[in-house]
């Protein structure tokens, strides 16, 4: 079994935004890639009892991707893995497919499994053979978590690692073209610090593409939309729209699943908003002041990827 404190659910490690590349001794540099946060136990179990999937939010996702938790069965007992869930299409990384895999349900998960197969990019490894390694530097961790992985490969890899900030500003530059939004940076004797912002991103652009998950209003003059963001699950009610997207939306959105959702909405408290099928993204842009808002900037159709 996992050790103290380490079944589901555990708060994750996080990363504060910054505007240039941080340099100096001791650091290291990954490429952060454009999916869902997911922590992966390896229970004792043999069967699909031994393997949950946790997303960011804490909920349990293990349904939703049945050939990730296969992969994982070849992990040893005691692992807990911190990463990024992506879907590679056409050479780079998908949010909105991966973004279809997380709604999915469990009957329709294994149809998904099969035509928009999932990849777990880790980079952390917060306990093995059931002992906790969240006190250990981050180096070490490193190394465990690239002995552990290497020999098993697809669909479970470590993501790439430099400490030459040289080199990851090559990454920076060119990796873009296969969906990697920038880089996130870490100390090499950090310790992984549950819930605390110990890391930080260095994104290409301050727009963000978002899965769209609802609306408020009627379908036909939405009020709003709601987004789920890369690296998170947890929805969120955009400003309202203007009229040129109000009416862009309507014609967009793809149909209703037929359920409702709750999600905070800025100014107003939680509100109740209708769910729809995956696949239209937004762009968006966050601002925080005192509250944080999302402002919807412009709809992205599968013909503009």
């Amino acid at each position: 079994m996992t050790g103290p404190g380490l079944h589901p659910p555990v708060r994750v490690a996080l990363a504060e935004p910054v505007d240039t590349l941080p340099r100096g001794a001791g650091l290291a540099y990954e490429p952060k890639f454009d999916g869902h946060r997911m922590l992966i136990f390896r229970d004792a179990g043999t069967g699909p009892e031994g393997v949950r999937l946790q997303a960011r939010s804490g909920r349990i996702v293990t349904t939703a991707f049945p050939d990730l938790a296969a992969a994982a069965l070849r992990l040893p007992p005691g692992t807990v893995l911190d990463g990024e869930v992506v879907v590679w299409r056409d050479g780079r990384t998908d949010f909105a497919a991966v973004q279809k895999r997380a709604m999915a349900t469990e009957r329709h998960a294994p149809v998904l499994a099969g035509t928009l197969p999932a990849s777990y990019a880790a980079f952390d490894l917060l306990a093995e053979d059931g002992r906790d390694l969240r006190g250990r530097a981050y180096r070490h961790r490193r190394s465990r978590l690239v002995a552990l992985l290497t020999p098993l490969g697809p669909p479970l890899q470590a993501v790439p690692m430099t400490s030459d900030a040289d080199e990851a500003t090559e990454w920076y530059e060119s990796l873009p073209a296969i969906g990697v939004e920038g880089l996130v940076v870490k100390r090499l004797d950090g310790t992984y610090r549950a819930g605390a912002r110990i890391w930080w991103k260095l994104r290409h652009t301050t727009p963000r593409d978002a899965a769209v998950v609802g609306h408020t209003g009627p379908a036909d003059r939405p009020r709003a939309l709601v987004v789920v963001l890369p690296d998170d699950d947890t929805p969120m009610v955009s400003g309202p729209l203007g009229p040129a997207l109000r009416a862009e939306a309507a014609g967009l959105l793809p149909p209703p699943t037929g359920s409702e959702g709750r999600a905070t909405a800025p100014g107003l408290g939680e509100v109740t908003y209708r769910e729809v099928e995956p696949g239209l993204l937004a762009e968006t842009a966050l601002r925080t002041t005192r509250h944080t808002t999302l402002t919807i900037t412009r709809l992205r159709t599968p013909s503009d990827r």
